[in-house]
């Protein structure tokens, strides 16, 4: 696996939560005037936009994300997601916060799929941020955070080989192989499947540096051209016009990663029938893993930086509603199965010595059934640098 995978698979999730939030909390805004005390407005929106992107941006935090590591466990990510969803004035149930979650994979997951090839992931990544800085245009600091990160980027990825690319792609894929969920807006768009696994295309563009397929050329000892011969295909390809900018600012060309909740659509999860029969038989495969609380103390030591927001004095937080309705909501929370559902995590990194111990229990409670690897290359082993909790 990659250690330079996490920063990609972080990032452009947490461009997909940007998209949803942005969109649930547009459609669900009341004008300001008119709006009553416990009513979402538009000020609320930009706020709970510019808080979440602040944290996420969080200098500490990136340079944490950046240092070569391996990828760490499903629930162990998830923390960080219901952390960061939480660090504003919005709170998610966790129906809503499943659902969230599940529309983030999957649409990231269909990104990577279709990526022409490898290093086309990397542009993917930059039309996330790209629109993450449409959402805080009028925030010149909170812009400034973004830019960083985007060439930090630029400076770690745009040396990688083409290979190195091939081995990221491989480890996302293996993060999603299990993954199944059914997203209205694909089966609406038939471009997936009832059992939830998608359908890639055989037409479009070739990747940037390829030939439309359709010849083959043979050569002899010497490197010549001696024979052609063509042969048809069953896809229409075309060759891409120009390839996408990989520079700081800069037309990407490739479309992946944009926000495809512009137009305004409702948006249902299902769960297939195969993530199903995973639930079922996920408590047999269920072991102690005794990297648990290894992984759960870098996860204190990542998420020390990101600030969770508590309504002070008389402001009150407002809920978001991911589900048409709050009875739909309710029914979602009911009936997903209690193997897919993800605990919420309240960590705080502290000097506190009472604190420590109870964290320490916590800890050693959670089991995670994906063990990490040791973490290897340039940078120290990041839980030894839970000794100042």
């Amino acid at each position: 696996m990659s250690a330079r995978t996490l920063p990609l698979l972080f990032l452009n999730l947490g461009g997909e939560m940007l998209y949803i939030l942005d969109q649930r909390l547009r459609a669900q805004s009341i004008p300001g005037e008119k709006a009553r005390k416990d009513e979402w407005t538009d000020v609320d929106r930009k706020r709970v936009m510019n808080d979440i992107i602040t944290t996420m941006f969080n200098k500490k935090f990136m340079e944490e994300l950046f240092k070569p590591q391996e990828l760490y466990s499903k629930k162990a990510l998830r923390t960080v997601y219901d952390r960061l969803a939480h660090a504003s004035i919005m709170r998610l149930n966790q129906a809503s916060m499943d659902k969230l979650y599940d529309l983030m994979t999957m649409a990231f997951k269909y990104q990577v799929l279709l990526c022409p090839r490898p290093k086309d992931i990397l542009l993917v990544t930059f039309n996330h941020l790209d629109a993450i800085k449409d959402f805080i245009s009028d925030s010149p600091g909170i812009l400034n955070q973004v830019d960083e990160t985007l060439r930090q980027l630029i400076e770690t990825y745009s040396c990688l080989s083409a290979g190195e690319f091939q081995l990221i792609r491989q480890t996302l894929l293996i993060f999603f192989q299990d993954m199944h969920i059914r997203v209205s807006i694909f089966l609406k768009d038939k471009v997936q499947n009832s059992n939830g696994r998608f359908v890639l295309p055989i037409s479009g563009p070739v990747p940037w540096g390829t030939e439309v397929p359709g010849l083959i050329r043979v050569f002899n000892h010497n490197g010549d051209e001696v024979k052609r011969t063509e042969f048809t295909t069953d896809g229409n390809y075309v060759t891409p016009q120009r390839e996408g900018s990989f520079d700081l600012y800069g037309d990407r060309v490739l479309k992946l990663g944009t926000n495809m909740y512009s137009v305004s659509r409702p948006v249902e999860t299902h769960m297939s029938g195969s993530s199903k029969n995973l639930a079922s038989h996920a408590k047999e495969n269920t072991v102690p893993n005794p990297l648990a609380k290894e992984e759960m103390n870098f996860l204190a030591r990542l998420l020390g930086g990101l600030e969770v927001k508590t309504p002070g004095g008389s402001e009150t937080g407002f809920r978001l509603n991911l589900f048409t309705t709050d009875e739909e909501e309710e029914h979602a929370a009911l009936t997903r199965p209690e193997e897919l559902s993800y605990k919420v995590i309240n960590i705080e990194a502290t000097q506190e010595p009472g604190r420590r111990a109870e964290l320490s229990r916590i800890l050693g409670e959670l089991e995670v059934a994906e063990p990490r690897p040791a973490s290897s290359g340039k940078g120290e082993d990041l839980l030894a640098l839970m000794d100042g909790l």
